[in-house]
């Protein structure tokens, strides 16, 4: 499946984005005045192959939630029941993610891919519970909050002692986020958006940048959930020394999210793939979600035009990611949520720019004087 996945992956369509490009400049605007916005429908354009390309609706958030042996070594202050707790609110609808997917019209998929502590503990809603012959209407009800349970492992080993993932289940993962992007593709959506949940998941996330980036842990490495300053030098030196011990090759993403990744984040690598295969944009969030889009942008170096990013995370690695995958955000609110919270408030942002396309004058069809 990744094998085909990655042969699916083609470069942008450079007639669209011509076409793209002479398209602005003859709608009813200065050439140049909607800045970004432009740049963005005419990569947008270059994915689909289509000028104007399909406005981004509906929307998909897929949250991943995993675990982590790092975990152990007090790398952060929640303990780690809070992640299957977080998915029960999830799919209560009680979460930040929720309420701002609600604004957007999006539907929320959590799947779970590596949750440590028994989903049946917590408080799962069984409208949630997904059955195999609903309709796409179901898979994309913006109402209903929906589970996939496809756990690879009930968490991953600690990587500061060992890896934290053998081959076999990184691929697992990966292939996971492949079988979730077309599973929502299938269904309608135009548009995915990444999520995620995983206490402690930041510092396989840090491990993973400075892996693909080249740059030292202590720059890969922000604070995640707040720690303290002798927490947040303590979590610095497990990076440093995870990477140290596993000197993971970047030109193996497959090796380095085995070594020092999260299920979380190789499902959210395969979701990201999975898009770039079926030319479809993926709006990612933050840290988690950029750390992911190295490993996918490894795996795939053409991948990188189906992404979009959507904010600028408080966390110090997702500017160094978003630098080296040659992306910049298109909102920066110093977001370190996670969840999917800042893609859902870039969305507006994306569908504008592809809006403009479809429904703005040209100068010829408004008779309008040009310069």
């Amino acid at each position: 499946m990744l094998e085909t996945t990655i042969a699916a992956i083609r470069p942008a369509d450079e007639t669209a984005m011509a076409a793209a490009r002479e398209l602005h400049g003859r709608l009813t605007k200065p050439a140049g005045s909607l800045g970004a916005l432009e740049d963005l429908s005419v990569r947008l354009a270059g994915l689909a192959g289509a000028c104007p390309p399909p406005l981004p609706e509906p929307a998909a958030v897929a949250i991943f939630a995993g675990d982590h042996g790092v975990h152990a070594q007090g790398v952060s202050p929640w303990p780690q029941e809070v992640t299957a707790q977080m998915i029960g609110n999830f799919l209560a609808g009680g979460a930040v993610v929720n309420a701002f997917a609600r604004q957007a019209g999006a539907s929320v998929t959590v799947v779970d891919v590596g949750v440590a502590t028994p989903l049946s503990a917590g408080p799962v809603p069984a409208s949630a519970v997904p059955d195999a012959a609903a309709p796409a209407q179901a898979v994309l009800d913006p109402a209903v909050p929906r589970l996939v349970v496809a756990s690879v492992r009930r968490g991953t080993r600690d990587l500061a002692v060992t890896a934290a993932l053998t081959r076999d289940e990184a691929l697992a993962a990966v292939q996971t986020g492949i079988r979730v992007a077309d599973e929502l593709i299938d269904a309608g959506a135009r548009i995915l958006l990444t999520g995620d949940m995983g206490i402690g998941n930041t510092t396989p996330a840090a491990a993973l940048i400075a892996a693909f980036t080249g740059v030292d842990a202590l720059d890969a490495t922000g604070r995640g959930t707040g720690v303290d300053d002798p927490t947040y030098a303590h979590k610095v030196g497990v990076v440093r020394a995870a990477l140290a011990r596993h000197a993971p090759d970047p030109t193996d993403p497959l090796g380095v999210l085995a070594a020092v990744g999260g299920l979380e984040h190789a499902a959210l690598a395969g979701l990201i793939l999975g898009a770039a295969a079926r030319r479809t944009p993926v709006l990612l969030d933050g840290v988690i979600a950029v750390s992911a889009a190295l490993a996918a942008a490894a795996f795939a170096p053409d991948a990188v035009g189906a992404m979009v990013a959507g904010h600028r995370s408080a966390e110090p690695g997702a500017t160094v990611a978003l630098r080296h995958l040659g992306l910049e955000p298109l909102v920066d609110l110093g977001l370190r949520l996670g969840e999917g919270t800042g893609a859902l408030l870039a969305l507006p942002v994306v569908t504008g720019a592809v809006r403009v396309l479809h429904e703005v004058a040209t100068f010829d069809s408004a008779g309008v004087a040009e310069k």
